[in-house]
């Protein structure tokens, strides 16, 4: 048992390391875009207070942990954990190297289900648990747009309103800005995201009988934390220019507009301990925030390629993890 613990706390920590540089992009890709942070420092500054945030709270994982399936009453609960973290391993290496910002949220709650699926049947996953993780997964890159579409106004309006509107001058003041709103958007990353991997060790906790509630214990807030902070550091440049370069030309006000935007967003979830996906809601508010300034200019074809990443990703994590525990289960059972 203690192996087969190691080795799930193994997995779970690679794969938020792979976590932290697949979504370094996420809080960071604003500010260098606009040379509000050089590329070195942003990275240095993502990390440091990706690893703060994740120590916050436990809420999301609790969720992750007990709300797709109840890991004291699955058969084999080892294996399928096992099998959701290699499947989610593979889906966001595959994804990195080809640069596509696709969800580790999305993999990781797909898996889950797969690799549940697999091991236990259908009537295993706890289904009104998983539509409601799967609700606000493809909810919040809507509300993100929305919320962000309207920040954006507001930020348009005031500026006219003030009759300050020197280029120069604006881009200087938000660029100030960008410091603070890629600060707040990394830590408000960190506390969500990293808390994935830590709800996937408790589900491994109780499905081996170390412990029989959803609390975090102290280490796994740790290593969790320390994992995200350190994949972070590599920094997922691919998933940068994407993100940067790819989807608009990013200016200072609607870099600050979509940090400030997407940090409210990724807050109140967390808050309501609800895992989504910090790629979606980014992307979603850099789009939301720049349709207000240039709606012709975002680069509709690399949103499109996105759009479709986010909607085959939780199937075929799915069918992975499902595929996967049915190959390895015969040789290590």
């Amino acid at each position: 048992m203690l192996t087969i613990l190691i080795i799930i706390v193994a997995l779970a920590l690679i794969f938020d390391f792979i976590n932290g540089f697949h979504d370094t992009a996420n809080a960071i890709a604003t500010s260098i875009s606009t040379r509000a942070l050089s590329p070195r420092f942003a990275v240095f500054y993502a990390a440091v207070l990706n690893f703060v945030g994740a120590l916050f709270s436990s809420e999301v994982a609790k969720t992750v942990g007990g709300s797709v399936a109840n890991p004291a009453a699955i058969e084999n609960g080892m294996y399928v954990v096992i099998a959701a973290l290699l499947s989610a391993i593979i889906w966001n290496l595959l994804t990195w190297y080809y640069g596509i910002p696709s969800s580790s949220s999305h993999t990781l709650i797909g898996s889950l289900a797969g690799a549940v699926i697999a091991g236990g049947g259908l009537s295993s996953v706890n289904w009104s648990g998983f539509q409601q993780i799967v609700l606000i997964l493809i909810l919040s890159p809507i509300v993100a747009f929305g919320t962000g579409f309207i920040i954006m106004w507001i930020i348009r309006q005031l500026i006219l309103a003030s009759g300050n509107q020197s280029r120069s001058k604006l881009n200087r003041t938000f660029r100030g800005f960008q410091i603070l709103s890629a600060g707040l958007l990394s830590f408000s990353h960190g506390g969500n995201d990293a808390q994935k991997a830590m709800g996937i060790i408790v589900f491994g906790l109780v499905a081996l009988g170390y412990q029989s509630d959803l609390e975090v214990p102290l280490w796994v807030k740790l290593s969790a934390a320390t994992a995200m902070g350190l994949g972070t550091s590599i920094g997922g440049w691919k998933i940068i220019k994407t993100v940067s370069k790819k989807l608009l030309k990013i200016e200072p006000i609607n870099g600050f507009a979509s940090d400030l935007n997407s940090s409210i967003v990724i807050q109140t979830s967390t808050h309501l301990g609800m895992p989504l996906s910090t790629t979606h809601v980014i992307s979603s508010s850099i789009i939301g925030t720049g349709s207000v300034l240039r709606f012709h200019d975002v680069k509709w074809g690399t949103v499109t390629r996105m759009v479709m990443t986010w909607v085959i990703t939780i199937p075929i994590s799915m069918v992975l993890a499902f595929l996967i525990y049915k190959i390895i289960f015969p040789f290590i059972s």
